[in-house]
């Protein structure tokens, strides 16, 4: 980052974090961190599936961009699936709750991805909860407002939402539009899933824990991972 903020100061301020500290805890955030300082220098794509349920579509959804994504220039991108089903993403940390006895906070090591010096793009993808995000993407999206705190650490990169639901028309325009006016806040290039659908963002259908079988869905997902990747090269050769 050129924005006078060190990754390890970076993870160990900020309002969300800082509420968070386990001597543990920020340890492996900043390993996390730093674990990235001697990559390729490839461009980074990162997409964080906020769905509770590891492992299923809206992973599956994410896995497709990304590899859309990575395709538009093997040689320069690389991208990373970060799967927050099973962690631990206490919201409450926000307006300084403390942890429960015994609770984990698991935010310090998505955090430190987030923060890595080549990151050029994120994809954020959500099932449809009642035409909306689900709980855990805005705990995540919440604790995110520490990039904000830090100079607005994310302002400029770019930015795609992905939304998985249980029928066709199931809310996914409506989960999409809750996400992106967050992004918007932290100073992200926001872009849709591009031609020839050229909307707001990649919506999936759902069917019986299965997405292989929606064709419209899949190329609104490998078209937002090649429009976030396309930008992202657009914006890194100026």
């Amino acid at each position: 980052m050129d924005r006078d903020v060190t990754r390890r100061h970076f993870l160990h301020t900020g309002a969300g974090v800082a509420a968070t500290a386990t001597g543990a805890w920020m340890s492996r955030a900043a390993q996390a961190s730093e674990s990235g300082v001697a990559e390729s220098g490839k461009l980074k794509i990162v997409a964080v599936s906020c769905s509770p349920r590891r492992g299923m579509t809206t992973a599956a959804g994410l896995q497709i961009a990304l590899t859309a994504a990575q395709a538009v220039d093997p040689e320069r991108i690389e991208v990373e699936l970060v799967d927050l089903g099973g962690l631990n993403i206490p919201g409450g940390l926000v307006v300084n709750q403390p942890l429960q006895p015994g609770e984990r906070d698991d935010f310090p090591e998505v955090a430190a991805k987030l923060a890595a010096p080549n990151l050029v793009g994120l994809l954020v993808g959500t099932p449809v909860y009642f035409a909306s995000m689900s709980y855990l993407c805005k705990a995540f999206l919440d604790r995110c407002g520490m990039f904000r705190r830090q100079n607005f650490a994310l302002s400029g990169k770019v930015a795609g939402v992905l939304a998985v639901g249980g029928v066709r028309s199931g809310g996914q325009e409506l989960a999409i539009g809750s996400i992106l006016p967050i992004l918007m806040c932290q100073e992200m290039a926001l872009v849709g899933e591009g031609r020839p659908t050229g909307h707001f963002g990649a919506r999936l259908w759902n069917q019986n824990d299965d997405i292989s079988a929606d064709e419209f869905g899949i190329a609104t997902a490998q078209g937002l991972g090649r429009r976030v990747a396309e930008v992202a090269l657009e914006r890194a050769a100026t």
